[in-house]
Order: C-alpha cells, then structure tokens, then sequence
C-alpha cells in the first residue's frame, strides 16, 4: 500500500469499527490503557480512540504520567496502520518523539491518529491526545516499520 494508490477500503468504516470494537482478542495492554476505537476514517487514514484513563496512572501531583500518555497515543498510530492495511499489516514502532503542552488528569481522555505517509519501508505518523474538555495535551510523531501481521507467542 503506498501513497500513490487510492484503493478503496475492503470494508465500509463501520464495519472496520464493529470489528475491533467486537474483537475478542484485544491485547491486554490495551485494556490495561482503557482503550476503546470511537472512530475510523479509512480515505483519510485517521482514527479516534477514547480512553478512560485510571488514577494508577498518576503520578505525585496527581497528574497522569507522560508514560502513559505516550503509551495512548503509540497505541493509536499503531491501530491506525492495521486499520490502514485492513489488518494485513502491523507496524512496530521505530522511534516516536512526544511533547507535551499541558497536564492531563485521571478520567475521559481521547487521541487522534493519522498516518502522514505510508511505504514499503517506512510509515509515518502523528497523534494528538486531548483531555475531557477537548484541550491539546500532547503530540507525537513517530516512524514504524510494516510487516505482515502475525501474532508472536
């Protein structure tokens, strides 16, 4: 799949949705995260997922610590390129550069993923991550390599 191609997707964004949303074999880390896929939008290679984020996640202010954070929105860009191949790919992640612009609290948060570009080689990526009001947390870019999926173990 590269930038050039414009292929339709397999599956409407619905379907896609259900599919993870129903998924019996979700990954404990996302779980552990309080992930829950709330949006995909195959023609723009974005998606949105919800998080509620648990208060063991704190740090000693109180605030959510930028670890966990990060974990979010790597968890959203990698989402984005299984959804993105229609679960053929996996895209493990090379390097992932955070910031972050405010404190983020225990409870609804969601992050938003997009890939910038996709090729053989080389996927890139960025994901924005917002608190419960819709105010801008934390940003990351990140470059992941494609691989077909399979599950390891």
């Amino acid at each position: 799949m590269t930038e050039s191609q414009s292929e339709k997707p397999a599956v409407s964004d619905a379907d896609m949705l259900a599919r993870f949303q129903n998924s019996k074999k979700r990954p404990p880390c996302s779980d552990t995260l309080g992930m829950r896929l709330s949006e995909v939008t195959q023609a723009d290679k974005r998606i949105r997922m919800d998080f509620d984020v648990p208060k063991m996640f704190a740090n000693p202010t109180g605030a959510v610590q930028g670890g966990f954070i990060a974990a979010m929105m790597d968890e959203a860009m990698s989402t984005c390129c299984i959804i993105a191949s229609n679960v053929t790919m996996t895209a493990p992640t090379l390097e992932m550069k955070a910031s972050y612009l405010r404190r983020l609290m225990p409870g609804p948060a969601h992050v938003e993923a997009r890939i910038l570009k996709w090729g053989r080689s080389a996927a890139f990526m960025e994901a924005e991550c917002f608190d419960h009001e819709g105010k801008l947390v934390a940003k990351a870019t990140a470059t992941a390599i494609p691989m077909p999926f399979k599950r390891l173990g």
